[in-house]
């Protein structure tokens, strides 16, 4: 078991929870406000996407993104923000436009999707490592553009966090790493129990803990129900976790949470299992991440 382990909280993502969860951060203002409180709770790390303020649905927009990390670098917290580049993915199957895809269909090539971290430079970025039946939509990332794109992150110097939805993607995410296209201690994250990738089971844990490097860190979460269970799992195999409202909005069956209420559910769960929450210098340090906006530590 890993004694200090790093709690991302994951405070708002795309998805359409808008709707079940009046909690769920919007406005650059309010993901900001989210990552603060997400902080101040206990959580090492805030991971971040962009809303559209208008209608809520995802946002590419640069100057989204820059407000909401300018905010979270102007207060008073030390937290290490780690910037989605995962948008701009999604397919949408259509029988009548089967090439174009349907309404909702949302592309954007890997320098759009490097975009805000190469501008904003966070500490560290995902790198989703394959595509995936995501629902009934398709989550697109080719493995061409998915190796321009770890390029583009290596160049930054920011650390990818290589996002693994199913054993397929960590193949490909150790093909990266014998390429020479990700440096350091590979950061590799679980993606679990979203339909139809890798299962939420301690099983699927091991098997996927079992094909990463030696000198590799790891960390996985599972998505609604299975979000605390998972994260429970996961510190006593020696990963480190992650919990928020991206990936599940209830603190308890029918009672809707906010980001810092399952931070502080973690952080309870971590200590009654005798370990530690890694402060964000402690995790500076251990992952050799950069200073925000600047050279490595």
């Amino acid at each position: 078991m890993n004694n200090k382990i790093m709690l991302t909280a994951a405070v708002t993502g795309a998805g359409d929870t808008l709707k079940k969860n009046e909690h769920v951060p919007v406005t650059p203002k309010e993901i900001a406000d989210a990552a603060i409180a997400s902080a101040k709770a206990g959580a090492t790390v805030a991971h971040v996407h962009a809303r559209d303020p208008e209608t809520g649905g995802i946002s590419h927009n640069v100057d989204h993104y820059r407000e909401i990390v300018d905010r979270i670098r102007e207060s008073e917290t030390d937290v290490i923000i780690n910037i989605t580049s995962g948008g701009g993915g999604d397919f949408i199957p259509s029988l009548s436009t089967p090439a174009a895809g349907g309404e909702g269909t949302d592309i954007q090539t890997p320098s759009e999707r490097h975009a805000p971290v190469g501008e904003l430079l966070p500490e560290m970025c995902t790198l989703d490592c394959g595509s995936v039946n995501f629902g009934d939509m398709i989550y697109m990332s080719p493995t061409d553009w998915l190796r321009e794109q770890a390029e583009l992150v290596q160049k930054s110097g920011v650390k990818p966090e290589l996002e693994c939805f199913d054993t397929g993607h960590i193949r490909f995410a150790n093909q990266l790493i014998k390429e020479g296209l990700i440096d350091d201690d590979p950061m590799f994250q679980f993606c679990l129990g979203i339909p139809w990738g890798a299962d939420a089971d301690v099983e699927t844990i091991n098997y996927m803990k079992g094909r990463i490097p030696d000198n590799a860190h790891w960390s996985a979460f599972g998505i609604g129900r299975m979000q605390m269970p998972i994260a429970s799992q996961t510190a006593l195999l020696g990963g480190n976790i992650r919990v928020g409202l991206e990936d599940n909005i209830y603190l308890s069956k029918g009672v809707p949470a906010t980001n810092e209420q399952l931070v502080d559910k973690a952080v309870k769960m971590t200590h009654a299992q005798d370990a530690e929450i890694m402060t964000p210098a402690e995790a500076r340090e251990a992952y050799n991440l950069r200073k925000p906006g600047g050279t490595h530590r």
